[in-house]
């Protein structure tokens, strides 16, 4: 018998059952991390959701299950007369959409011309865009207050207090990420495509709406629903260019309930924040194959 084999039978072997309870104690450990992780990610959620249901309105009395939950808080915030609900629902439902047509549409054609064209300055242009979007919108709040005011001399509904005005600052900030996102997509789409097209005659025009387009529809869907998202629920730039009550998106006004006195009216924004909800969860639940999708097809090049 060989010296190896003799190492061999002396080397103490490691029993099944101890691999197999190596084996369930990870698996213990996966699962109570995976539960503590969403106990941990759910519990707002209950909570916005007990308060809403909480007819005592108050945080001081905030209870996980409220003893006698009723509908209350929903009529005060649904049907408050000096606080439009609906209006500002709509408000932020159009500002929304706007920018989501408009960047899903500059954006795309944008991001085309990157990725088939070949002219002078297009890395410079590239890193440039990428480069705006490292400085938050932040710093950017002074000069968008002062030339708005300037606009608005001039054309009114583009200037401050206007959704026009707010939609154009919208507009401007979703560019820089969703062009390299979606310049990543089109890269995927072999240019083959293209050349077929060409030698049939077809413009660059005509290629982009019937061949290409089709095929990018999961990217638009993700940044149809990043850019609605964003705009729905964005709260600082709408609350410093918009000035009137009737002209506040939803998060402004809701800001308006708990502007004073926020203990007392914590049930009511609960309440409206959790109706405000409903258009970006059923957005997310018709559009989640698309997100999968066009997320994970613009990461890499193929």
């Amino acid at each position: 018998m060989s010296k190896q084999e003799l190492l061999s039978l002396k080397t103490p072997q490691p029993k099944a059952s101890s691999i197999g309870g190596q084996r369930k104690l990870v698996f213990a450990a996966r699962i109570i991390i995976t539960l503590l992780a969403v106990a941990f990610a759910l519990f707002p959620i209950i909570w916005i959701i007990s308060a809403a249901f909480n007819p005592a309105s108050s945080m001081a009395t905030q209870q996980l299950i409220p003893p006698n939950a009723s509908l209350a808080n929903f009529e005060k915030a649904l049907r408050n007369p000096l606080h439009p609900y609906f209006t500002w629902m709509w408000n932020s439902l159009k500002i929304s959409s706007i920018t989501m047509v408009l960047a899903v549409t500059v954006t795309a054609l944008t991001a085309y011309s990157f990725s088939r064209f070949r002219f002078r300055g297009r890395k410079s242009l590239l890193i440039t865009i990428l480069l705006i979007q490292v400085f938050p919108n932040m710093l950017t709040m002074v000069a968008l207050f002062l030339l708005l005011r300037q606009i608005g001399e001039y054309f009114p509904a583009m200037g401050l207090n206007s959704h026009g005005g707010l939609i154009l600052v919208y507009l401007g900030a979703q560019m820089g990420i969703n062009i390299w996102l979606m310049k990543g997509f089109f890269d995927t789409i072999p240019r083959d495509i293209d050349e077929s097209a060409a030698v049939d005659g077809a413009t660059h025009w005509q290629a982009f709406w019937w061949l290409i387009f089709p095929l990018v529809r999961p990217v638009l869907a993700v940044v149809g629903v990043l850019v609605f998202v964003g705009t729905f629920n964005e709260f600082i730039l709408a609350n410093v260019l918009l000035r009137s009550t009737n002209q506040f998106t939803l998060m402004v006004g809701l800001y308006m309930f708990v502007t004073q006195n926020f203990a007392q009216q914590w049930g009511v924004f609960a309440a409206g924040a959790l109706v405000g909800a409903i258009p970006i969860a059923l957005i997310y639940v018709l559009m989640q194959d698309y997100i999968v999708g066009g997320l994970t097809r613009g990461a890499v090049k193929g």
